[in-house]
């Protein structure tokens, strides 16, 4: 290597390349890692330099040569290239490797105008002092490579017009923490702010993107997911897409319950004029979706839900497909369509469904969600009326329909209303759930709006986060871990700001929490258990019994404190019913694993004290989130030992946990032979979670004769979905980047007949 090259600094002088210098940080960077070569890393980007190139493009290039060579032979260049990321980050945000003192990073940030001020004025000097002397900047070395470009990308305070970062990831969780405990009394804050603190710096707690990127800052809204009913009105779409803007700019994932609308031809005013339809507010919706970006975190996305009982079902299943023009489609929506055993039952008789527009059926579009056996009373009381616009369709046609369109595009889901609301922690003759988010893990009671500040109306609010399955030891530890999560999250709610009021009058009655789990498949593999064979089972009934009876516990100590929350009286839980009491019993079949837990105390305690929280857990996808702990997504199965994560930021390569000692032990994504077993695993969860679960299918063409998937398999696995209590299904993945199998899945026909029970 010429050492005459000369190097830019930041000033803009120049000077000899110093090889020594990048030796030297990269021998630092490799200490006590494994099988990573200091001189291949030099050797792979020496080739790269050239005369005047810049410090900062030096670094950079340093890090990529690193990251390159990530390999499942060796993992250990994921923490090489993150520690030269954290050293060019620190570098670039303090002008040096050591950050500053917490109080002096606070002060500068909130004058600034980055940070939120309250901190300076809640925590006095001396309790700063305490803080800045308990964390543990090195913790930043156990970030692998791909946590740090998520937390630089978008995670870490920045100006993201120019890209400057102003902390380090330990600064973040620190001021999370101090931030949720604000409120508490001064003898007992500072124990819970280090607490939580270790438990999300260690990652043994996961925090979402919303409270990640947006506690400590001033703007004040970190609800992960918003649920927004519309109703029957001009009024009410209007307020509907007025509130969707408002929440899409504030970082949150919507759901929108637009399937009250009434269908095409239907009358107004008596008759003086006739409805133009869903299609046209919804394509209003999707505009007023895609009218924020969300600051740069993220682009604005919704689910759209609609009963597959309406009219304009057969309409409104294509809307997402490649085929049709911009004037019967709505493509840049996802679609949540819901069924309950009625439809079901059709579909195992062979039977017809009819179709109407819930303008025509007086009462049936609530006792869809409310009352089951008032659906099916009203449904075929409202099938024997001849004078009732209706449109009759083969029920086998109609799931094929929907299942075709699950496999094509991959992104039409499903929600079972009646799972929802059996097995569910709300009243459903009170406080029906009627729809859920953007990744279907969300039940939560809503109202239509008929105007943006209407008192009468209930936009649903959930506050996330997650444990870290594979970096506990032993299910005792959730006890801790449930307490600081709930405290935290249940003190976000008072912190945040409310953009609309019908979401904080929600949010204030119920409370609710959805906490879920990462980097199961790591927890099924360091057990050595698998998803396809039903060696998990007992191993996840315990696990799942233990997060939902700590949670349950710790909400309800919150309540001796604090209070139950106002509308405790509305849920289940008041009633004296627990989710091991409403469960389906199908679960029974494939996992005998007994109760360990102490719950006819809990259940006592819940009845005396009330719980703080109406809802506590809902296990989400967590793409991004689970990257920061280097932990693999939610519950699903990886789909290769290393991983490629594109983002805004470019590709990244994430290798999952253990691999060094667990290689041969992790089950694959495009291994597993069907989705039976991770289907009862999900099943298994759903007993305790009382919430929903953002659980996919996944189809391997190469497996079917003439690469089709039969469709008795696909409504197989819905019906197993549907047996199983299952509330809902997300994304349908299919090997290969098949976007579109239209031409390659059977027909509908072999399922129909009885063959198939629920």
């Amino acid at each position: 290597m010429n050492k005459s090259l000369l190097v830019t600094k930041r000033s803009g002088k120049q000077e000899p390349l110093d090889l020594d210098k990048i030796h030297r940080v990269i021998y630092w960077a490799a200490q006590d890692l494994n099988n990573v070569s200091v001189s291949q890393v030099e050797l792979a980007s020496h080739i790269h330099f050239f005369d005047g190139m810049t410090t900062e493009a030096i670094h950079e290039t340093i890090i990529k040569a690193a990251a390159d060579l990530i390999s499942e032979e060796t993992p250990d260049y994921q923490y090489l290239a993150a520690r030269l990321a954290v050293f060019h980050l620190r570098k670039k945000a303090y002008g040096q490797f050591e950050p500053p003192h917490l109080y002096d990073h606070v002060t500068k940030m909130v004058e600034a105008g980055r940070y939120d001020p309250h901190i300076l004025s809640d925590y006095s000097r001396d309790e700063l002092n305490q803080l800045n002397d308990h964390i543990d900047h090195w913790r930043d070395m156990d970030f692998s490579y791909a946590a740090v470009k998520q937390l630089e990308g978008k995670y870490l305070v920045q100006n993201r017009v120019t890209g400057e970062v102003y902390e380090s990831a330990q600064f973040l969780y620190m001021l999370v923490s101090a931030c949720l405990f604000a409120d508490y009394p001064k003898a007992e804050r500072l124990d819970y702010v280090k607490r939580f603190y270790d438990a999300t710096s260690k990652f043994k707690i996961s925090l979402p993107t919303p409270i990640m990127s947006g506690v400590r800052t001033p703007t004040r809204q970190f609800s992960s997911c918003v649920l927004i009913e519309c109703g029957d009105s001009l009024d009410s779409i209007n307020a509907t897409s007025a509130a969707i803007v408002n929440y899409v700019s504030q970082r949150a994932g919507i759901g929108i319950n637009g399937g009250g609308i009434r269908a095409l031809g239907s009358p107004i005013r008596g008759g003086e004029a006739f409805h133009t339809g869903c299609l046209p507010f919804f394509k209003h919706f999707q505009t007023a979706v895609k009218s924020c970006s969300q600051g740069g975190v993220r682009g604005g996305a919704a689910t759209l839900f609609y009963p597959l009982w309406h009219l304009e079902a057969e309409e409104l299943l294509v809307l997402k497909n490649n085929r049709g023009t911009d004037a019967n489609r709505i493509r840049h929506l996802d679609y949540g369509v819901q069924i309950n055993r009625t439809l079901y039952q059709r579909l195992i008789d062979g039977g017809n469904i009819s179709l109407f527009s819930p303008s025509d059926v007086p009462g049936l579009y609530d006792a869809f969600f409310a009352d089951q056996e008032e659906f099916e009373r009203l449904y075929t009381q409202y099938e024997a009326d001849s004078s009732i616009r209706r449109k009759t369709v083969k029920a086998v046609s109609l799931f094929g329909l929907l299942m075709q369109e699950r496999a094509s595009t991959g992104r039409i889901y499903i929600q079972h209303v009646d799972h929802c609301n059996t097995h569910s922690p709300f009243d459903p003759k009170v406080a029906p759930v009627k729809q859920s988010n953007l990744c279907l893990e969300i039940a939560l009671p809503t109202k239509p709006l008929t105007r943006l500040d209407d008192p009468d109306g209930e936009i649903a609010l959930c506050t996330l986060s997650a444990f870290n399955l594979g970096a506990i030891d032993d299910l005792g530890e959730l006890e801790e871990l449930a307490e600081l999560a709930v405290r935290a999250l249940d003190s976000l709610l008072d912190y945040q700001d409310y953009p609309v009021p019908a979401a904080e009058l929600g949010s204030m009655k119920r409370r609710t929490l959805g906490i879920g789990v990462i980097n199961f498949a790591y927890y099924l593999a360091k057990n050595g258990a698998r998803y396809s064979d039903g060696s998990g089972n007992g191993l996840t009934h315990k696990a799942f019994e233990a997060i939902q009876y700590y949670l349950l516990k710790a909400s309800s100590t919150l309540a001796k404190e604090r209070g139950a929350c106002p509308g405790f009286g509305e849920t289940t839980y008041a009633q004296g019913l627990l989710p091991i009491d409403t469960y389906k019993r199908a679960v029974d079949e494939f996992c005998d694993e007994p109760l360990h837990l102490d719950w006819e105390s809990l259940r006592a305690d819940i009845q005396e004290f009330g719980l703080r929280n109406s809802t506590l857990s809902a296990l989400m996808p967590s793409e991004t989130s689970s990257q920061i702990s280097n932990a693999t997504n939610g519950i699903e199965p990886p789909r290769g030992l290393v991983s490629v994560k594109g983002s805004k930021d470019g590709i990244m390569k994430q290798v999952v946990p253990g691999i060094e000692t667990l290689k041969n032990q992790y089950e694959l994504l495009w291994d597993i032979p069907d989705n039976n077993g991770y289907l009862q695993l999900v099943g298994i969860m759903q007993k305790f979670v009382d919430q929903a679960i953002s659980a996919n299918t996944n189809y391997d063409p190469s497996r079917f004769n003439d690469r089709k998937m039969p469709m008795s398999v696909l409504l197989k696995d819905l019906m197993l979905a549907y047996k199983y209590g299952l509330k809902t299904l997300y994304y349908q993945n299919t090997r290969d980047g098949q976007s579109d199998t239209s031409s390659k899945t059977d027909s509908a026909d072999d399922c129909a007949g009885g063959a198939c029970k629920i």
